[in-house]
């Protein structure tokens, strides 16, 4: 999820801004604010990754708003004036708007910067996912087998047992589907159907109804009652 913060001296512009990002499943509104130097405050009180943010703006414009953050975050301008295009690209800016913004226009803008914000978040998250295991009683009378998560493919339920495919071999658990859901890591699994759960970074490809792996020639179905949830996680990172 990324944190937004809007800041422009008219309440319209701000109004427009919040209807767009409340309709973007990757963004979340976390303030706003018509004063530029109360927004300034809100920065240090919030944890904010991109800020929109107007330029002609009293007591302190947008450029320099940028210039006293000093890249604490991202920032997309959102302007009426195009003649400052250039000196908010040299302030590295991710974007720069002229309003009235248009909605297409501004999930363009949002993608990108989506672009550079999550790569720092994911390496975090893929250094999670290497360290983190789980242990699992097998079929197999006293034998507990240690399971990297980095190793698995899919799940699959079977009845009062669950198979976790990984490494290229298939491991029998007594356990059920929602109790190893619960011990998964979100960001890196969903479940994507009432017999399957898949990890995210094996996913080759969707088509239709369902989901290619790789390294495997498993075929995973997408049910209907998990599709929009899946597509919704999936959604920061797909390009249309």
């Amino acid at each position: 999820m990324i944190h937004c913060l809007v800041v422009d001296d008219e309440q319209h512009a701000i109004d427009v801004l919040t209807h767009y990002i409340s309709k973007v499943p990757f963004l979340e509104l976390t303030a706003s604010s018509t004063n530029p130097l109360e927004a300034l405050q809100l920065l240090n009180k919030h944890k904010i990754d991109l800020v929109f943010l107007d330029i002609q703006m009293p007591e302190l414009s947008g450029l320099d708003f940028i210039k006293a953050i000093n890249h604490q975050c991202k920032v997309i301008f959102t302007t009426a004036y195009s003649e400052f295009a250039a000196e908010g690209f040299e302030l590295e800016a991710v974007d720069y708007l002229l309003k009235p913004v248009s909605m297409p226009r501004f999930l363009k803008a949002v993608q990108r910067a989506a672009n550079l914000i999550q790569p720092s978040t994911e390496t975090a998250a893929a250094e999670d996912l290497d360290d983190d295991y789980i242990f699992i009683k097998t079929e197999s009378k006293g034998k507990v087998l240690k399971i990297n998560f980095r190793d698995i493919d899919y799940v699959e339920g079977m009845k009062n047992y669950v198979a976790i495919h990984h490494n290229n071999q298939k491991t029998m658990a007594l356990l059920n589907m929602k109790d190893l859901e619960d011990r998964l890591p979100k960001k890196h699994f969903a479940r994507v159907h009432r017999s399957f759960i898949v990890c995210l970074n094996k996913i080759s490809a969707v088509e239709g109804n369902r989901i290619l792996l790789r390294g495997t020639d498993a075929e995973i179905l997408l049910g209907d009652t998990y599709k929009a949830a899946f597509f919704e996680l999936i959604g920061p990172k797909l390009l249309k």
